[in-house]
């Protein structure tokens, strides 16, 4: 069986395989970015004044590392929305109609990533009595698996629908 046929009697795997690759892609933006960020924002500009604003507290890293944090983000889920929508899904739903149901998930999944560590490692830790190292490590797969539960469906049914 050649490869290009077991993807499309896969069709459901291989999009789930692509997905999970190609969000590599704003991973590395989000990384190279925020590298990019710290150097301007944080030690060049040296923003370090203490920055707390709703769920987002910066007192020990400072402005410039929201600030660095903000943009690596923001272009991070843009690069994701293009690379979902065309090399992932091959969505021809158009960006007016879909780019505002992405940022909506983006929203909820940056916020949901911001907020849970924290409960999964005191769960973690204080009721299992998980060291914190290794808590943090469950934690970040927890994020993760949830992300991908919640963002490959929403993304698949509702954002992208494919051609």
């Amino acid at each position: 069986m050649s490869f290009k046929t077991w993807t499309e009697e896969h069709q459901g795997l291989w999009e789930f395989i692509k997905f999970n690759v190609l969000s590599n892609i704003s991973t590395i933006t989000r990384i190279a970015l925020t590298a990019a960020g710290t150097a301007i924002f944080v030690e060049a500009l040296k923003m370090t004044q203490p920055f707390q604003f709703l769920i987002f507290d910066y007192r020990d890293t400072g402005l410039g590392a929201f600030i660095a944090f903000l943009i690596a983000e923001v272009m991070a889920q843009v690069v994701n929305f293009f690379v979902q929508m065309k090399l992932v899904f091959k969505s021809d739903a158009s960006y007016r109609e879909t780019a505002w149901k992405y940022a909506v998930l983006a929203v909820v999944i940056v916020v949901v990533n911001l907020l849970l560590p924290n409960y999964v490692m005191s769960f973690c830790q204080q009721t299992l009595g998980i060291d914190a190292t290794l808590a943090g490590t469950i934690a970040s797969v927890v994020n993760t698996l949830l992300a991908v539960v919640v963002s490959f469906p929403v993304l698949k049914l509702w954002i992208a629908p494919g051609k």
